[in-house]
């Protein structure tokens, strides 16, 4: 699962699950962020993007690295 959070004076405002496949916010500020953010096409596919480009490599690498150790 890929996760992006944005926080602000230690409270988190608004996150973007992958499981979710949007942004979900926590706080007013946030909640207006995240549908700002959803309604907009190019913000959700850039982090589906970065799930894409960085979970999926690393999971490979890992996977590997745990198969031969063991």
């Amino acid at each position: 699962e890929y996760i992006d959070s944005y926080y602000y004076n230690k409270l988190e405002y608004t996150r973007f699950s992958s499981s979710v496949g949007k942004f979900v916010g926590f706080t007013e500020r946030g909640v207006k962020n995240a549908e700002y953010w959803n309604n907009g096409p190019s913000k959700v596919s850039a982090m589906k993007a970065q799930k894409e480009g960085y979970c999926l490599h690393s999971i490979q690498i890992d996977y590997t690295a745990a198969l031969t150790k063991s």
